[in-house]
């Protein structure tokens, strides 16, 4: 006997096939049409739970934000700025590896318009990304645990440049499946330029 979805399942269902689609088409070209093919829906199915794209698009891009802010607010847990730093980059890439499509709705266009409040909220939570990787550069300097006569923003713009540097990557090869390890990788060689005094050892605890 096949088991009825809940709305909410089903909301998030449409929204994960949207995604999914989005990084192998791009944004622009999903429609609700290939939502419904992707799930073996029909489009009227699509719209009992969303009444236009534009309301998936919504929803999709509230989760991923969600995510972005959830994943800052679990590293401030974190007392140790350096380890707290590794979280947030490590987190935020596991994000990009499980949701490739992200990188394509920031710059996602749309002739009329519809878009910009979206990209503009994937921004913001981007923008209190890139503040928590600075502040917790600013403490592990505080602490000594990195270089004094190092500058936190031009460290915070180092850091953000692998992510982004990976993000590149993604865009060209969409191929998102080593991007955590890879991303791993470069973090640690970059920190190594950051470290202290006794700190050139990879702290993971």
């Amino acid at each position: 006997m096949r088991v009825r979805k809940s709305a909410a399942d089903r909301r998030a269902e449409i929204t994960r096939a949207a995604l999914s689609l989005a990084f192998e088409l791009g944004p622009d070209r999903v429609t609700t049409g290939l939502i419904a093919d992707r799930l073996g829906l029909t489009q009227p199915a699509i719209y009992k739970h969303f009444p236009s794209k534009e309301d998936i698009w919504r929803a999709a891009t509230g989760n991923l934000c969600d995510k972005i802010d959830g994943n800052i607010a679990e590293a401030a847990k974190e007392p140790r700025p350096d380890i707290r730093l590794r979280k947030l980059v490590t987190d935020h890439l596991r994000l990009l590896q499980d949701n490739p499509a992200l990188p394509d709705i920031m710059v996602m266009r749309d002739p009329d318009g519809g878009q910009s409040d979206l990209r503009s909220q994937v921004r913001a939570s981007m923008a209190g990304f890139r503040q928590a990787l600075t502040r917790a550069i600013g403490e592990a300097r505080a602490g000594g645990l990195y270089r004094a006569d190092i500058d936190v923003g031009d460290c915070a713009a180092l850091i953000f440049g692998v992510i982004q540097s990976l993000v590149l990557r993604l865009l060209h090869l969409r191929a998102p499946g080593d991007l955590l390890q890879e991303g791993e990788r470069l973090l640690e060689l970059q920190l190594l330029l950051f470290a202290g005094p006794g700190e050139h050892q990879c702290d993971m605890s």
